[in-house]
């Protein structure tokens, strides 16, 4: 979560829509007066007035560049609002004329973790630190590095550092009636849900709570509804168990129970085997050393498996640590690029269709309704939105829109039937579900889990056809947290 100074606290609409009045007729008397001018970005942003908080910020660094609160604010303004490239350039702006500022390089790094570059974020973590050695934001950012890294030691460590003192805390509230207070529990081992652009800071009061760290004995904070953000079973499985006991000290009603998210782990499919029109891969998790060795492909073989296959090592999200065997003489090769222990191997699914394309479809399931958010198509078998052959092919997106518009004519009748299936069987009230169709009509399963992520599209013209889709998912997701708030 990325750090921003404050511009005052919480108001009534009358009273911003006052202030608002107030701050323009001073900035109008003194437009030299940066202070001013902050001070109107911030009430800017606070009302969600987000196009003229943007140009307020940007005249304020207009005249002054280097202004550090400004050019923090500015790129959490901008990554909010899906301009993560151009957030990432404010962030390195601010730490370039303020290269001591621990602020700025968490900051930095946040962006740098989402998008996946562990090793410069990891820097800019470490550098904050140097500069701050308790600043807690830091610790935490480096921790969820380390783990992605395969240092776990030192993942550990930063984890302690960075939550022990601290497991509740609260997010800033920028509305101007009153919230829906919720609580949020996360992970501090990571696969948690990103719940950033589902938990809008002018509707919802947010607690986050790490239920590894936290005090039975201490008061929760108030609260009207639970969303149990720890989506990820294989990584997060000890973090569960602990939300099962601290959600035993509230009566508010829980979205994602611990309890069905801890049956969503990767080698849980088999449950979904009696689905009709649904294709599950067999899986099975083995020790690296029967893997890495001479008699490897005798091992999978013995469990069923034939070549090509993939392996991947558990706990990881993105395609890393992920990978296609072609060959049985390859699989020593490949187990040695591998991080862990123990590995999953996976049969490979063929999703290619006619025009020899892979198409990987993303429906979500929320409250028990289903909602398309984009299928993906790409020549390469490992297949996700952000590299896939979309941005630069006009015709994908043209079928990607089709989709979106009409689900239930594309997939068919046997694939819908399926998913409806799938998320009775999950019982989660947020999830996501990605699968390929075979040339038959039937879902060829991938994964299902909390995990997944909703992003707004990015602000280019080309991906103006996703943006209602989104906002119906976001809508459901408001619409879910209502009904579930409790006096």
């Amino acid at each position: 979560m990325n750090n921003q100074e404050q511009g005052g606290p919480a108001a009534s609409a009358r009273a911003r829509e006052t202030a608002l009045r107030d701050l323009n007729r001073r900035v109008t008397s003194h437009p030299d007066s940066t202070d001013l001018r902050f001070e109107l970005a911030c009430l800017l942003t606070q009302m969600g007035r987000s196009c003229e908080a943007r140009e307020a910020y940007l005249d304020l660094l207009a005249r002054d560049p280097s202004h550090r609160p400004a050019l923090n604010n500015l790129g959490t303004l901008l990554h909010a609002t899906g301009y993560r490239s151009a957030a990432r350039t404010a962030y390195a702006q601010a730490v370039a004329c303020h290269p001591e500022d621990a602020m700025s390089h968490v900051n930095l790094g946040n962006v740098l973790y989402e998008s996946g570059d562990f090793a410069a974020a990891r820097e800019h973590f470490e550098r904050a630190l140097r500069f701050e050695p308790a600043y807690l934001e830091a610790h935490q950012g480096l921790a969820y590095v380390l783990a992605e890294l395969g240092d776990e030691q030192g993942a550990e460590w930063h984890r302690r550092k960075g939550f022990e003192d601290r497991p509740v805390f609260a997010l800033p509230y920028h509305g101007a009636g009153s919230p829906i207070s919720v609580l949020l529990l996360i992970s501090t081992l990571g696969g948690n849900v990103p719940t950033r652009h589902l938990l809008d800071d002018h509707l919802y009061h947010t607690f986050v709570v790490v239920p590894e760290f936290y005090d039975p004995r201490s008061p929760l904070p108030p609260h009207q509804v639970v969303f149990n953000a720890i989506g990820d079973a294989d990584v997060a499985a000890p973090a569960l168990a602990a939300a099962q006991s601290l959600l035993a000290l509230t009566e508010a009603l829980v979205i994602n129970s611990p309890s069905a998210v801890l049956t969503t782990g990767r080698t849980q499919k088999a449950r979904l085997s009696h689905v009709p029109g649904v294709i599950i891969p067999a899986t099975v998790s083995l020790p690296r050393e029967l893997l890495a060795g001479p008699e490897a492909a005798a091992v999978v073989a013995r469990h069923g498996f034939a070549f090509p296959l993939l392996v991947r090592t558990p706990g990881f999200h993105g395609g890393r640590h992920f990978l296609k065997v072609e060959l049985p003489e390859a699989l020593p090769a490949a187990v040695a690029e591998l991080p862990g222990d123990e590995l999953t191997v996976i049969e490979f699914l063929d999703a290619r269709s006619r025009d020899g394309k892979v198409r990987k479809y993303r429906v979500m399931m929320i409250d028990g309704r289903l909602y398309p958010l984009h299928v993906a198509i790409s020549s390469q078998w490992k297949i996700h939105y952000y590299t896939a052959e979309m941005a630069e092919n006009a015709d994908n997106r043209a079928e990607d829109a089709e989709f979106l518009a009409n689900m239930p004519s594309v997939l068919g009748p046997r694939a819908m039937e399926a998913l409806a299936q799938i998320q009775a069987t999950l019982g989660l009230d947020y999830a996501g579900i990605d699968f390929g169709l075979s040339a038959a009509g039937d879902l060829l399963f991938f994964e299902a889990n909390a995990t997944m992520v909703v992003n707004p599209p990015d602000p280019e013209e080309c991906w103006a056809y996703r943006r209602p889709g989104v906002e119906r998912i976001f809508a459901a997701i408001r619409r879910m947290l209502a009904a579930r708030v409790t006096s």
